[in-house]
């Protein structure tokens, strides 16, 4: 339990880590990508604006006359436009009205020939939309005086790449924070679910030293309750006592293998055995109590089923839950048992009829202590501290016990074995 509850705790901290790293990196990457995007956008209009008549460059900013300084920002911007020039590939197209090409100028990209770039300005002059992407190139089409019309290519691999560079460090950071901080919350989930793992373990050995102190009390009552009935005879109220007495170590037994398989000191010992028999044999136990409840057992049990699990256990896993079905059926009721093996799982499952249905979930059912009254009274109780015990015994044997209510007035539960 303490190791479930320590790695619950992982799991929901890891959850969060997980949701803040990937918001901080995608925030990260989609700003660096509508970075990438306006720069180059502010470039394809540059280029347009300087370089759609002649191909020539911005000029190379020069220093104020007399060294006064310029507008705030001014110098920079001229600067910032002819770097942006010097450093861009790209090549353009001149078309005139009627689309005659006035010129071709791919001297900024070797890659390219003048014929391939006039069968691409010629193409995307096609498209619908002045601006968009043709494999490793952004162009943007714009109409210049004398309605002429530009069409401007720019090389944006060296941008992809920076985008993917920065994609991949992010991640690779990201991936080593999150292993630091995966070890950080190990290291921290010992400390912090101590209090509550040493509550724990004085509750189990609260249980367990209660559960020993009660037996010895409940084995004289017992008997001195038989001696009595020597002398005096039985009667209705030696049969309670002894009645309740059962009840009582019963209760106790549970309550000391619960605390038992808690602690760890009870272990499976899984072997191949056949399922179909041990069901069939559990069953022909409880026929007495079926019996005197005129309860109708139907059977679906076919032969040659095995599993792997604790054969001892997985006996009194059985008993577990045929004894609560024979319990709380209806006088006159029915109870079905069936057993059957499909997509490599073994499904055993035990339904029962009764006056009314528990007024909680179904899942609720497998808490400790829980009762459908109350009240607590005997005769409406609830289901338990037993399947509290059989939910712990199908854990141990690694499958999966659930309980459904079906209509009008049943209770199902299902333990699925692993092959």
């Amino acid at each position: 339990m303490i190791r479930s509850l320590q790695r619950r705790f992982v799991i929901a901290a890891m959850i969060a880590i997980t949701g803040l790293i990937l918001l901080l990196l995608g925030a990260i990457n989609a700003a660096n990508l509508v970075l990438i995007s306006q720069r180059i956008d502010r470039t394809l209009e540059l280029l347009c604006d300087t370089v759609g008549d002649t191909g020539s460059p911005p000029p190379m900013p020069k220093p104020a006359p007399d060294g006064r300084p310029f507008p705030f920002g001014a110098h920079n911007d001229h600067k910032d436009d002819y770097n942006a020039f010097i450093s861009s590939n790209f090549f353009v197209v001149h078309f005139g009205a009627d689309r005659e090409l006035i010129f071709v100028d791919v001297s900024r990209l070797y890659a390219i020939s003048e014929n391939e770039a006039l069968e691409l300005a010629s193409e995307v002059l096609d498209r619908d939309g002045r601006r968009g992407e043709y494999g490793q190139f952004r162009y943007l089409i714009k109409d210049v005086p004398m309605h002429d019309t530009v069409a401007v290519f720019l090389d944006t691999s060296g941008e992809s790449g920076s985008f993917w560079r920065v994609l991949l460090l992010s991640a690779g950071i990201g991936l080593a924070g999150w292993g630091l901080m995966l070890a950080f919350v190990v290291l921290l989930s010992k400390r912090a679910i101590r209090p509550i793992a040493e509550n724990i373990q004085r509750q189990k050995q609260f249980v367990t030293n209660a559960g020993h102190e009660i037996k010895t009390p409940l084995a004289i009552i017992q008997s001195n309750t038989e001696a009595m009935e020597l002398y005096n005879g039985e009667n209705k109220w030696s049969r309670n006592i002894k009645e309740q007495t059962s009840r009582l170590s019963g209760l106790v037994k549970d309550l000391l293998l619960l605390a038992r398989m808690d602690e760890g000191t009870v272990q499976a010992e899984p072997r191949d055995f056949s399922l179909s028999e041990l069901f069939e044999s559990s069953l022909d136990g409880f026929s007495q109590l079926i019996d005197d409840k005129s309860v109708r057992l139907n059977r679906n049990i076919p032969g040659g089923i095995t599993i792997y699990a604790d054969q001892k256990q997985t006996r009194q896993l059985i008993s577990i839950l045929f004894d609560n079905a024979v319990k709380y059926t209806n006088d006159g009721g029915e109870i079905t048992a069936a057993l059957e093996k499909a997509e490599g799982r073994v499904t055993l499952r035990l339904q029962n009829t009764c006056t009314t249905l528990p007024a909680v979930p179904p899942d609720k059912l497998f808490d400790r202590f829980y009762r459908a009254d109350t009240a607590r009274t005997q005769k409406s109780g609830g289901y338990g501290i037993g399947l509290a015990v059989a939910r712990s015994l199908a854990e141990a044997n690694r499958a999966v016990i659930s309980a459904k209510y079906t209509m009008p007035n049943e209770v199902c539960f299902t333990v699925k074995f692993r092959h």
